[in-house]
């Protein structure tokens, strides 16, 4: 079999190692000088259906990628065409200038990269066509991140998280002023259909608590998971599932007999 040469070889430490929420796979190529095939790590992405997921990516440099109101009105309408493709349940989303956070609740297995792929590439290329750049580089700095979110309030503080971002980032002075943003839709009820219903209630205030400002440590645990690549909910709720990554009980899916006679499998809902 022939492999493509040159690419970026994975250290011996990156090989051995796979990060917390991911699986560890190998990409096989040959080296140049010898002929022989390596092996260079690549993370395996947790897509099963039922959890939750806080989804990501963001500019190359920080770049900004998101100009006028046309550019992100160019980005919704490939959220919702990546809906229309996969059914994704779209929970919460925000689009920034230099990059935009998604909330979102798959259905069935391997459909979170399917929905996240398209959206990425498909917006990629039609930026490029927008701006007449194609073949100049990537935009985004390399493929999305996600990220398990455990069920309980561990989901209303990413919710939380992603539709502030705008106020944090003092780009509106009240976070439901964000017009790109899921926290807008709602208080405007615009009706979008590929704008999900959440699986818990939406607690009672919600928008006087996006508001107001998370404490230091909640920032830095979810600042955390998305450093580390780490599944977001409390580590003594957390059981290796057999398959490289670790995982709570989601709203969606049943538990099994094993998940009920086990602490690590308590409910989480």
């Amino acid at each position: 079999m022939t492999l493509p040469w040159p690419v970026q070889w994975g250290n011996e430490k990156q090989m051995k190692t796979a990060h917390k929420g991911v699986r560890l796979g190998f990409l096989f190529t040959r080296s140049k000088s010898d002929g022989y095939p390596r092996a260079m790590a690549r993370r395996t992405r947790c897509s099963d259906a039922g959890y939750v997921y806080h989804v990501l990516n963001r500019a190359v440099g920080r770049a900004q990628i998101f100009d006028k109101s046309a550019d992100y009105a160019a980005f919704e309408k490939v959220l919702r065409q990546a809906w229309e493709r996969t059914a994704m349940r779209l929970l919460a989303y925000i689009i920034l200038p230099n990059h935009w956070h998604l909330v979102v609740w798959p259905e069935h297995d391997g459909d979170l990269s399917t929905y996240a792929q398209w959206l990425t590439v498909t917006h990629v290329r039609r930026w490029h066509a927008h701006h007449h750049t194609e073949g100049t580089g990537p935009v985004y700095q390399g493929r999305f991140k996600s990220f398990p979110v455990q069920s309980d309030d561990h989901f209303l503080r990413v919710c939380r998280y992603v539709e502030r971002n705008a106020l944090r980032a003092n780009l509106r002075p009240r976070a439901e002023q964000r017009r790109w943003s899921s926290l807008w839709q709602r208080c405007h009820a615009t009706g979008m259909p590929w704008l999900h219903d959440w699986p818990l209630p939406l607690a009672e205030g919600w928008l006087h608590h996006v508001n107001q400002a998370e404490t230091e440590n909640e920032l830095a645990a979810l600042r955390r998971s998305v450093a580390r690549g780490a599944p977001f909910w409390r580590r003594r709720v957390a059981a290796a599932d057999g398959r490289g990554f670790r995982t709570g009980i989601s709203v969606a899916r049943p538990r099994t007999t094993a998940e009920k006679e086990t602490t690590c499998g308590k409910n989480l809902t």
